[in-house]
């Protein structure tokens, strides 16, 4: 074969100061990006894309004369953000909202315990002072440092002015209760994986529960919270998942109330999913009134199922692969590698996607995503009001239902692992898919766990050798080999009992010539031997493989090793090969592990025989070694630099979608962002104009090159 690496050129730089960046408000220059700028942009951000208020309408470090109460003297504070009444002049008596930023803070707090009621104290002084300084006029404010967040709102009554820590603030659009689901609206990605950390932080800081006790109990909620909007959008129910308007304190019976109505919605979502297996008896929701009431005002105001399937799927896989670990060699894949590896294999609509080792579903709910955004592409949505976007939205919804229930399906030994999977599907789709608790190297002929049934019931999908794309990360470890029956099933066919087939589950040794040998049956194999023959096992021929495998199956001179490399050659062709460095999987996976994305594609019988008849064919193979993920071993983000070391800063023109007063407006901006050095950066992760090479872009070159020389990209031969 020849190898062929892609390119590693890197791009030229602009002079550039590295923080530098242009204000999301205006588009005009910012002379230092520092820790508070960030804040303030990222607020910026959120408030636009998801309380409906047009950049237009808001302004930074707006001066406001404040009168200290105590002295009666006058000061001069900024606002960070003031936010004016629609199309109005920028002045003072316009001002309906103020916000405050501060820097995040540099070092974690031992907790992460967030702070309320009280412990809010000063922040809402803070703000109060200003809100109260613009008029009476200004209703709401909002203080946050990145790690907390803090919305207040002005309570007038006939004898006082008070200022109350409220769940949210409602859009500017929607002047009603901050609560009301029926002013829910699609969370920003940045928010929605901030109010998902802060509700599990409570719950497994201030509720005394384990990390995995605390997701699912989070978790159950969460689809209370999504059943609620169904019934609300499907049914035109009553929507039941909120507090008051100003919190629980006023409704009657207040925190039991909320409670009660949580609990309620648990158990309907449990029986609207019971055909599904996603619940059981063990399933019940404990948390106490206090955290509940938490949870709902976190969540009350953001639409689960209205917001950005990427921003759920995003949200969920962090938190799930945060709190859950398995314990039979697991390790879950970064989403960077997630991505790369279905672009590589580029599953379509009609093609049956399976991971057999699904751990938290990345690979599930990446395929989900990946069709998604193909339909997206393909449709034209220049112009559209929101309630046009809304039904665009829903049907793509009705048909990533169809697609997951029909074409995508996982599997994990580890019981929790599989209802992760499942939920984080079902968070895409409103459908739990296919996930099945199952021990995959011995489906479908072995096996007791209760996923094995109902797997079976899919054979014409999931059957040996009816998958087209399989995408996996299988568990490895010496210390987890595989014994007994299973192993049986690797050296017997099962549909064909008088023939011996190919099998790696043997002892290997060499001949004094250096051939490798085949010796007695094996009484244990590495897990990872076996997932690569069970995987090509499974697929159709001409299906795709991509598998996430420990180097030294691949390089290891030993005999087992070279087993299985020649196991591979003769029934797959090799589509590409791209070595990872260990950062990829220290940071997040905290596993220090060097590891390899395989590609493959199986062989035809009447491409294996003509392989047996005339001898190997030489054939170009896509070969990378990705020297850069994006951080470094402890988590800090890499930028790309120039020859000088200075980083290197793109300026580009954006257009993006803000519904204002119940319009999608499109603003063309002009931004300037420094950019991940990742070689691992999807095509969809990848900013417009960025013209550094990454493994994907040199990959489709290679194809293109080599397009008639590769036996893998032509119809296979039957």
């Amino acid at each position: 074969m020849t190898p062929v690496t892609g390119d590693r050129r890197k791009t030229s730089a602009a002079p550039s100061v590295e923080s530098s960046a242009f204000d999301y408000l205006t588009g005009s220059a910012l002379a230092r990006l520092n820790d508070g700028e960030k804040v303030r942009q990222w607020i910026g951000r959120v408030l636009a894309h998801q309380y409906g208020i047009h950049p237009a309408d808001m302004e930074s470090d707006f001066a406001i004369s404040v009168v200290d109460e105590a002295t009666g003297r006058t000061s001069r504070r900024r606002a960070s953000i003031a936010v004016f009444e629609e199309g109005k002049p920028h002045e003072a008596g316009n001002i309906r909202r103020i916000v405050v930023t501060k820097p995040r803070p540099k070092a974690a707090r031992a907790s992460s315990r967030s702070r309320a009621g009280a412990e809010s104290k000063d922040q809402v002084d803070e703000v109060a002072a200003l809100m109260r300084a613009a008029g009476p006029q200004c209703t709401y404010g909002l203080w946050a440092d990145g790690q907390d967040i803090h919305f207040i709102h002005r309570v007038m009554s006939s004898s006082q002015v008070t200022y109350v820590p409220v769940p949210s603030w409602p859009r500017s659009d929607a002047p009603r209760a901050v609560s009301s689901p029926d002013v829910a609206r699609p969370s920003e990605a940045t928010m929605l994986g901030f109010a998902f950390r802060r509700c599990f932080g409570y719950l497994h800081a201030n509720e005394g529960l384990s990390r995995d006790a605390a997701f699912w109990q989070f978790l159950y909620v969460l689809f209370a919270k999504a059943h609620d909007e169904r019934l609300v959008r499907d049914q035109r129910r009553a929507a039941r998942f909120s507090l008051g308007a100003n919190g629980p304190a006023a409704e009657e019976p207040g925190l039991s109330g909320v409670a009660a109505r949580i609990g309620e919605l648990f158990e309907e979502a449990k029986a609207f999913h019971a055909d599904q297996g996603l619940f059981g008896d063990q399933d019940r929701l404990t948390l106490g009134e206090g955290a509940l009431a938490f949870i709902v005002g976190e969540l009350a105001a953001c639409s689960i199922l209205g917001s950005s399937p990427d921003a759920l799927g995003a949200a969920y896989q962090e938190l799930a692969g945060d709190c859950l670990r398995g314990d039979h060699g697991q390790f879950f894949t970064p989403s960077s590698a997630v991505r790369l590896m279905v672009e590589i294999l580029d599953p379509a609509e009609n093609e049956t996607v399976l991971d057999p080792s699904c751990g938290t579903g990345g690979f599930l709910s990446e395929s989900l995503l990946y069709a998604l955004h193909k339909w997206e592409a393909s449709e034209d949505t220049e112009v559209l009001t929101a309630r046009e976007q809304t039904r665009l939205e829903i049907s793509r919804r009705l048909r990533l239902r169809e697609y997951a229930r029909d074409r995508v399906f996982g599997a994990d030994i580890d019981p929790a692992l599989a209802r992760a999977a499942a939920f984080g599907v079902m968070m895409l789709s409103d459908v739990a898919g296919n996930t099945f608790q199952m021990d995959s190297l011995g489906f479908p002929w072995e096996g007791s766990l209760p996923g094995v049934e109902r797997a079976r019931q899919h054979l014409r999908r999931i059957g040996p050798g009816t998958v087209d794309v399989l995408l996996t990360n299988p568990p490895y470890g010496a210390d987890i080999p595989v014994t007994g029956p299973v192993l049986d099933l690797f050296r017997e066919d099962r549909a064909e009992p008088t023939r011996e087939k190919p099998s790696v589950a043997y002892t290997w040794t060499r001949s004094k010539d250096g051939r490798l040998r085949r010796g007695m049956p094996a009484s244990s194999v590495a897990p990872e031997r076996l997932f690569v023959q069970k995987a090509i096992e499974w697929v159709r021929p001409g299906g795709r493989i991509g598998m996430v495998l420990p180097n030294g199956m691949l390089s290891n001179p030993g005999p087992d090793d070279e087993a299985v490399r020649q196991y591979i050659l003769s029934e797959c062709w090799l589509m590409a090969s791209i070595e990872l460095p260990v950062e990829a999987f220290i940071v997040g996976a905290g596993v220090n592990v060097l590891t390899t994305l395989l590609f493959l594609r199986k062989k035809t019988d009447a491409e294996r025989a003509e392989d047996l008849a005339n001898g190997p064919v030489d054939y170009p193979l896509f070969m990378a070694v990705a020297e850069k993920v994006g951080h470094d071993r402890r988590g800090n983000p890499l930028f790309v630099r120039n020859a000088r070391g200075d980083v290197v800063v793109r300026e580009y023109e954006e257009a993006e979608d803000i519904v204002v007063s119940n319009v999608t407006v499109r603003r063309a901006r002009t931004l300037r962002t420094r950019i991940l050095d990742d070689d691992l950066m999807s095509l969809r992760e990848r900013p417009g104009g960025h013209d550094r090479p990454s493994v994907i872009t040199e990959y489709l070159k290679f194809v293109h090159l080599h397009a008639g020389e590769l036996p893998w990209n032509t119809p296979p031969r039957q």
